[in-house]
Parts: structure tokens; sequence; C-alpha cells
């Protein structure tokens, strides 16, 4: 952690007067990271959409089964997790470093509070590296500058973007961002990435209304896209079986018909 990232400075960041995505979706996995006001926003959106816990769950569940698959099945040894969120059980690197103790891990995030966590999450093997930079999406050019001091660009990398796009509430934006990370890793690399959808086979619709509330209500703002328009993505990769689909659907070992309207998809860059 640089000089610049002390827990005095970004403690004074912190706003806990206002829910805070990192810590109401600490608060639906069943963290205890979060405040009463996170609480009472949680609690109203479940009224709204009460299908949002099993999202917040099936995301996290997606992470683990993703980070294995990558591990194991296809030699990944670098993982650049961008919007890490909140530690808690089994993170990337965690994951990652059981299966080859060798992994590279970095995290991203600019959220405060996830900041001041951030000492837990360096961590990991002494054969490997586990490391945490205080960046933005929105700025992709200093993730991967902040990204090239642990981990080797010119070698494959896992790149997790899961649950972070939808806080990119420009389209044109999103997809652009993605190309320029993307373009920045080399051939033989991944995209991991989930994102919220309004598509109504899924159950979407009932984030309109839930994510206007929190619009309204929270912090930072949110949006959820079509099916086409997370699909673009992905354009210039090659998508792993199964393909885009729920996210609670990804590579599950029992044929489940359960679906939740969040999608989620694992591509490789030629």
């Amino acid at each position: 952690m640089s000089e610049s990232q002390r827990p005095s400075d970004v403690s004074g960041r912190l706003n806990t007067g206002v829910a805070h995505n990192a810590r109401v979706w600490n608060y639906w996995i069943g963290g205890k990271d979060n405040y009463e006001i996170d609480k009472q926003v949680g609690d109203q959106v479940v009224t709204m959409f009460p299908v949002i816990r099993d999202v917040a769950r099936a995301d996290r569940q997606f992470l683990g089964r993703t980070v294995r698959f990558l591990t194991a099945d296809c030699g990944v040894r670098q993982f650049l997790d961008i919007g890490t969120g909140l530690p808690t059980v089994d993170n990337t690197h965690e994951i990652a470093q059981r299966i080859a103790p060798e992994s590279r891990i970095v995290y991203v995030d600019n959220d405060p509070i996830v900041l001041v966590h951030a000492r837990s999450l360096l961590t990991g093997t002494h054969q490997g590296a586990t490391d945490y930079i205080d960046a933005d999406i929105h700025h992709p050019v200093g993730v991967m500058e902040g990204a090239s001091a642990t981990l080797d660009l010119d070698q494959p990398v896992a790149v997790m973007m899961l649950g972070i796009l939808n806080f990119v509430l420009d389209t044109g934006e999103a997809q652009d961002i993605v190309r320029r990370i993307m373009a920045a890793v080399p051939s033989g690399s991944y995209l991991a990435l989930t994102h919220p959808t309004t598509d109504t086979d899924l159950g979407g619709e009932g984030n309109i209304e839930a994510m206007k509330f929190w619009n309204e209500n929270a912090t930072p703002p949110i949006t959820a896209r079509s099916r086409a328009e997370i699909s673009s993505f992905f354009d210039g990769l090659d998508l792993v079986a199964p393909g885009l689909v729920s996210c609670a659907q990804w590579r599950v070992e029992s044929n489940s018909p359960f679906e939740l309207p969040q999608f989620g998809a694992v591509a490789l860059k030629p």
C-alpha cells in the first residue's frame, strides 16, 4: 500500500451516511462489513427484487468456478481482478494459489472501504504474488500500468470483470474499456465477466425499478443491459462453452433449471 493510500487518508473518503454498493453487496452475501444504512437500502431492494440475494451469491459462486476452471483446466497463472469488492471467503488469489501456488494476482478497486481492507488481500503464497492497486476502471491505462508492476503482460492474463461494467453507465465507454484492457494482454488471455440484465427471459424486468430506487438512494449509480449489449463486450474474443448464460448456470455440476437475471461468460483472446 503506497504512502498515498494510507488508511487515515482513506477513512476521510468514507461516507457511512449513504448506502454503498460494496457494503450492500457484502450484506447480501452474509458479510459483516456494512452499516445500518446499507442494510436498510439492501432490504428495500430485496423487497422490490427478491432474487437479488440469490444473484449476489450466484455471482460469487461463478467467481469460484471460473477461477478453478482457468487455473486447473486452462493453465492460467495470472489474474487481474477489476472491481474486486470487499474480501470474503475464497477470494481469487486463495482459489488460484490453492491449485497453483505460483499464481500471481492483482486486485483493482477504487472504493475507499475496500482500500481499508486491502491488507487482508495481500496474503498470498510465497511462490506467487498477490497485490492490490487503487485504480479506476474508467481509466484503463492506469489500471494496466499499475498491474504491470506485478503481472507479466507478455504472458496470458485472466481479466476478471465481475459485476463492474454495470457501474459504467455509457455502453460505448464500457465497450471501449474492455477493448483497451484486452488489447493490453496477449493472445491466450481470458475475459471473465458478469453483468445484470433487463432481459425478460431471465426475469430481468425486475431490475428496472430496483435500480431506479438504488440510483436515487445509494452510490455509485448502476445500470443493467440487454443480452446483445453484454455480448458486445466479447467482440473479437472466442466464448468458452456454454457461452453467455445466466451466471448461475455457467459450468454448474448439476443440470439445475435455476436462472437469474445476471449473465456470465468466459472468453479466450485468440
